[in-house]
């Protein structure tokens, strides 16, 4: 494994400005975001509280590899390195397909077997699912893999599952979370009318059940189990462009939140519910079927996305297996009938630490274009958002907005508290919007005692850089129609916090995290290029 520390790279402190807030975790900021350079490829910059190492990376091989999935980043279609003057073709790869794992969720579990029998994995472990690569059959090859933390080399990366419990084909994966009051992970897929929800056993070989006729189907990512038993899910659904408004985008995801009939077995079915958002004038936010720029532009839309507003929710009601059965639906279609309110694609959620799960917090990603019109006012940069309820079944609620993206912090994606009041807030801009900004990815931490209206710009932990893999997918993806698969640059994704606790007293946001304690482990993973799941470990000054 190799450990960088980034303040001895880059000599001294004096490069570094700004500090998080005296109450809140002791970060100094990394003053700027790297610039992406064509073919320069760039080391990541961490606060200097910070040193990472990496305890996987994509070329590792898979225990029992498949036909296709050999290596925990890479498909077997194709080399790890495209060959000079080698030209991308249809049946033909110049490199395998990226795999990129995503969400990362830690656990201290006992007795954990693997493929070899004789050998003691240990009891720490990161599960992950994968949300790109080869596609088998016409349907996207997805899979879950252990990284067993405490193993060798060999036996550091375990194939836990490619099909479910029917023999289907797992579809590309998402966001990862364990359910203590099943004993089992959640993974989602937001793979439109192949995602959805399965759950699958922590135990080697993984026992895969697919939920689509309990929870539904649709583009699920961020996934949380609450103390009552009940899932929030949020959506990261397409969206449509404007006609008028070409460089913006229609809202067209929203916020969910099954209540299981039996918390203890999800297969019995229960309630799927939708977030419904009031506006001031004590209207609904809803979707229009007409023209996207009727919605990207809505008064409705600025009030959502302005400081200082508390709107009024509720939870509408979309399908109960006790009433409606266990037949597949798709939830997108549901939500829009039942006049839920929709979002400019959320994709991850979580609880507040300390506030018996009454807080839950998510990323709008916004239109990761530098164009758009919708700008900061209506959304364009996308932003964190509070819900807050008397409890975390509770009917009502009210939503703020906790901050606004603009330009340079914008693409937020998956989120996870540092502290009662830190929040870690991560990009995922996309390789077009690097160019524009002449930025790459970073990663932020939020301080929710702050008050962000006021101009205050959220403290960068993290300027990430790009690996020489990502750097190659760069090039061979620029322009269009080059067939290329696999996606330019890298992005910050599965941003973790946890003890590894697999109780139900261990369930995220029911513990206060503490870095400075070493029972407490932070991960992510630069996802593309290497495919590098690094652990980082803080070191408070």
């Amino acid at each position: 494994m190799k450990t960088i520390r980034l303040s001895l790279l880059l000599g001294v402190a004096a490069l570094f400005v700004g500090q998080a807030h005296a109450d809140g975790l002791k970060i100094t900021s990394v003053p700027a975001a790297n610039e992406k350079a064509d073919g320069v490829a760039k080391e990541s910059v961490l606060s200097p509280e910070f040193t990472q190492q990496a305890v996987a990376v994509g070329k590792m091989s898979v225990e029992i590899p498949t036909a296709m999935i050999s290596h925990f980043g890479y498909n077997n279609d194709g080399p790890m390195v495209p060959a000079a003057g080698d030209v991308q073709a249809k049946g033909h790869n110049v490199e395998a397909s990226k795999t990129e794992p995503d969400k990362n969720t830690y656990l201290v579990l006992e007795g954990q077997k693997g493929p070899d029998a004789a050998y003691n994995y240990g009891t720490h472990f990161v599960f992950q699912g994968h949300e790109g690569g080869a596609s088998v059959d016409d349907h996207a090859q997805g899979y879950i893999t252990r990284v067993n933390l405490d193993a060798d080399e060999a036996h550091r990366v375990t194939l836990m599952a490619d099909k479910d419990s029917t023999g289907a084909t797992i579809p590309f994966i998402d966001g990862s979370t364990y359910n203590p009051f099943v004993q089992k992970l959640l993974f989602t897929s937001e793979e439109g009318d192949e995602g959805g929800v399965w759950q699958a056993t922590a135990s080697y070989p993984s026992t895969v059940d697919n939920l689509s006729g309990i929870i539904g189907v649709g583009s699920y990512e961020g996934v949380q189990a609450d103390k009552d038993g009940n899932i929030w899910l949020v959506e990261d659904e397409d969206d449509k462009k404007g006609e008028v408004n070409k460089h913006a985008k229609q809202p067209n995801s929203f916020v969910y939140r099954f209540t299981p009939a039996d918390k203890t077995d999800l297969m019995k079915g229960g309630k799927l519910e939708a977030l419904q958002v009031l506006a001031s004038d004590g209207q609904p936010i809803v979707f229009h079927d007409g023209k996207a720029d009727d919605d990207i532009l809505a008064p409705a839309q600025k009030e959502t996305y302005s400081y200082g507003n508390s709107m009024k929710t509720k939870w509408v009601l979309l399908h109960d297996t006790a009433k409606d059965g266990t037949t597949p639906f798709k939830i997108n279609a549901l939500a829009k009938a039942a006049m839920a309110t929709p979002m400019k694609r959320p994709e991850n959620g979580v609880f507040r630490p300390g506030t018996d799960f009454t807080e839950f917090y998510f990323a709008a990603t916004g239109d990761t274009n530098a164009e758009t019109e919708a700008k900061e006012e209506f959304g364009g940069f996308g932003g964190i958002f509070k819900l807050v309820q008397a409890s975390p079944s509770a009917a009502e609620g009210t939503l703020s907005l906790v901050y606004r993206g603009v330009v340079t912090h914008t693409g937020l994606d998956n989120i996870q508290f540092a502290s009662a009041d830190d929040l870690f807030v991560v990009e995922d801009a996309g390789d077009g919007l690097h160019s524009k900004r002449n930025a790459l990815d970073s990663g932020y931490l939020l301080n929710l005692k702050m008050d962000y209206s006021k101009g205050d710009e959220p403290v960068r932990f993290l300027a990430e850089g790009r690996d020489p893999s990502a750097t190659i997918d760069s090039t061979l993806s620029a322009g269009k129609d080059t067939g290329y698969q696999n996606d330019g640059d890298n992005e910050i994704t599965g941003i973790h916090v946890s003890d590894g606790d697999a109780s139900v007293a261990g369930l995220l946001g029911a513990k206060v995290p503490n870095l400075a304690d070493k029972s407490w482990r932070m991960f992510y993973t630069q996802q593309h290029g290497d495919n590098t799941l690094w652990e980082v470990i803080y070191a408070a000054k």
